[in-house]
């Protein structure tokens, strides 16, 4: 069970944007965040500079690390940054963006790819 009620709250999110925009994207995404934290996700930049495109929605269902380098216009949105992380990120034209953010900005999950 988790006790971390900022995260609680953003599980409950994605599976009512789920819900309400018939979209199973948001659900995968919630129910990798209800694993116990030891299986989460974390991504390097270097993985997404790999396997995304400019211009691409990345979601991590955990946390995304700052070990390598990013060239690429992505927007990313995860759990949690290391801070360098954040910085490269920004540093290369791309954006950061939190779970909930990402619900609300695009509801029906278009053209997200889930890494991690």
């Amino acid at each position: 069970m988790k006790e971390n009620p900022e995260l609680i709250t953003i599980i409950k999110k994605l599976k009512e944007g789920s819900r309400k925009n018939g979209v199973k994207i948001w659900r995968d995404v919630a129910e990798r965040l209800e694993r116990p934290n030891r299986l989460y996700a974390e991504v390097n930049l270097s993985k997404i500079e790999r396997y995304s495109n400019d211009g691409e929605i990345i979601v991590v269902p955990g946390k995304v690390l700052g070990s390598g380098n990013i060239t690429k216009k992505v927007t990313v949105a995860a759990w949690k940054f290391s801070k360098k992380a954040q910085e490269k990120i920004k540093k290369a034209g791309g954006r950061v963006l939190t779970l909930d953010a990402i619900i609300n900005e695009n509801p029906k999950g278009s053209k997200v790819r889930i890494m991690g």
